[in-house]
This record gives structure tokens, sequence and C-alpha cells, in this order.
């Protein structure tokens, strides 16, 4: 699919890839809640690149931006992708059903639902957004 950035969002993601020296694929910003926050789709392999020793790149990029920065991996499969955006949730499964809307069903254990959800359902919301930018999948939902 294609992706279509905002000046603001192209604004982020060159100032994360200075920062990090990672390739950020997406950025979203999510001005709901408490606090401003961002997150950056990471190329495959780039994660430990991005957040840096002890956290200290995601950091620099926070500070820049002023703003929390939440990373997910991108993946080659809508599956692994899905598992992905709901990290750090331990997801054991994820199922994608063609059956009308395509729906991905992630299995997560009982223990790891609350971070999957994320408060407010922050982090179940930036997976389904992701997901349905990157795979067209049109929702998201926890068994």
């Amino acid at each position: 699919m294609r992706v279509t950035l905002s000046d603001r969002d192209r604004r982020f993601i060159a100032c994360f890839e200075d920062e990090t020296g990672a390739t950020a694929r997406d950025c979203l910003v999510d001005e709901e809640g408490s606090e401003d926050r961002v997150v950056f789709l990471v190329a495959a392999g780039e994660m430990g690149q991005a957040v840096g020793p002890d956290g200290r790149r995601v950091r620099s990029v926070e500070e820049t931006l002023g703003r929390s920065v939440a990373l997910v991996e991108d993946a080659d499969t809508p599956e692994a992708f899905v598992a992905n955006a709901l990290a750090p949730a331990a997801v054991k499964h994820v199922t994608i059903s063609e059956q009308g809307d395509r729906i991905a069903y992630a299995e997560v254990p009982e223990a790891d639902r609350g971070a999957a959800i994320g408060r407010d359902g922050r982090n179940i919301e930036t997976a389904r957004r992701l997901a349905k930018r990157h795979y067209d999948i049109d929702d998201v939902q926890l068994t």
C-alpha cells in the first residue's frame, strides 16, 4: 500500500533518521490523551540501531521533538507486522481472516492483554492504524 505523509510527518522522520541512523518507514502522531506521542515504523532489523545503547538514541529523538516516542519494527508478513505492533505484549499467534473485512486476530496471553491494549487503548489503536495503512487490515482483535 502507498502511505501518504504530511510535511510534519516527513520532518519528524528526518529528525528520527538523523538522530538514530535507522530508517523510518512511517510516522503516526498521537495527540490524544495526556501526552503527545510519535510512533515510528522502523525498518526490519534496525530496531537496535534506532534504540541505541541504553536507549540513548530514542531519548535524543524524544528531547528534540519534545514528545514521547514509540517504535514498531516493520515485518514482511501481515501476521508478523501485527505481532510487532502489539509489542511489548507476547503475541503467541496471529490469524488474518479474509471473510468480509480483513481482521487480524492476535492470540495474547491473559497476563499480556493490558500491554497489548495499552493505556486508554493507545497500543491496540496504533496497531490498528498501522495495520490498515500497510496491509489494508480493517481491524485488530485480541483473542
